[in-house]
């Protein structure tokens, strides 16, 4: 599970309909928080944090405690300021159907109490949502357990007032999330992949191709917010790949790609994580992009970057010829 709190300016309407559910536009990117071995000056970060989006994690089991809903907790005492949004996720995977309900309805308990709040905005179906078929072959909520009990609990959470929306994440099989996207009702928001490589890394666990720009147009087209994740593809779009990683590995042979890349990024006087969040923020279709940013220098850097706004197209052109993609963001 991960909790996000996001923080709008003002300068664009923020929840419409379905859409009174989430942002009309998203503004920018999520700004994160900033180590849960600092949880003081987390806290006093955020409380005095002003434009700009703001991005907290509560991590899911493998990631952590749930340090950031305890700092949001702490830091605004179950009053948030007004224009932040905040939102959380549950991996769900595929309990038995009377168990569904109460799983998320555990899950958010949690949540709300740690951040002393009685709702969020947005609740996320974290992991794979994946095909009945492949049940017992692939880790994720089946689509007709999704369709029949998941989705159904979630406008029951909405009814009672305890989420404002919810969303799911668009990283699973294509052929079902673009299923999901153009059923009825639809998610208010996904989260799909936004980078240049159109790359999930070792995240892709299926066997059809990729398809994340697809994802994106079909989410967008029916007016449902895209949050874009891996805009660096976990380093592989960076200067420097932070940790060892087997030349076989999917982030390695991504790094390996993006070389040309990276000289791109140098001849334009960008670094190559900051030139990436931008090209992820031009993706047509893209309403906000999580940052994967490691300590406050990055963060700034993307700050700084995502001032500068979208890139021309033509420099588009120039970074998708670089890495082999048609010559245009939207294709």
């Amino acid at each position: 599970m991960r909790c996000k709190l996001h923080y709008t300016d003002g300068k664009k309407g923020v929840w419409k309909t379905r859409q009174d559910k989430l942002p009309d536009a998203w503004r920018r990117w999520h700004r994160p928080g900033l180590g849960r071995d600092q949880p003081r000056r987390s806290d006093r970060h955020l409380a005095r944090g002003r434009g700009g989006w703001h991005h907290l994690s509560r991590r899911r089991p493998g990631y952590g405690s749930g340090e950031a809903e305890f700092v949001i907790g702490a830091a605004f005492n179950g009053r948030l300021p007004d224009g932040v949004r905040l939102s959380t996720k549950c991996m769900l995977g595929n309990p038995p159907r009377q168990e569904v309900l109460s799983r998320l309805e555990g899950s958010l308990d949690q949540s709300l109490a740690r951040t002393k709040l009685t709702r969020v905005d947005l609740f996320f179906l974290h992991g794979q949502i994946v095909p009945d078929t492949a049940v017992g072959r692939a880790e994720g909520t089946p689509r007709g357990l999704f369709v029949e009990v998941v989705r159904p609990a979630f406008e029951q959470l909405i009814a009672q007032g305890r989420i404002g929306a919810w969303g799911i994440s668009g990283i699973g099989v294509p052929t079902t999330i673009l299923e999901t996207i153009n059923d009825n009702p639809p998610p208010a928001a996904v989260q799909a992949v936004a980078n240049l490589l159109d790359s999930l890394g070792a995240m892709k666990r299926f066997e059809e191709p990729a398809r994340p720009r697809e994802i994106i147009a079909a989410a967008h087209r029916r007016g449902i917010a895209v949050m874009g994740i891996r805009a660096v593809q976990a380093g592989a779009l960076t200067d420097t790949l932070d940790r060892a990683l087997p030349e076989t590995h999917p982030e390695m042979v991504d790094y390996r790609r993006a070389a040309p890349f990276r000289a791109l990024a140098r001849e334009v006087g960008e670094s190559a994580a900051a030139l990436a969040h931008r090209y992820a923020l031009s993706i047509p279709g893209v309403a906000t992009i999580v940052l994967g940013v490691k300590n406050r220098a990055e963060l700034r850097e993307c700050l700084a970057a995502a001032e500068r706004g979208p890139l021309d197209p033509r420099l588009v052109a120039r970074i998708d010829a670089a890495v082999g993609r048609p010559n245009r963001v939207g294709a």
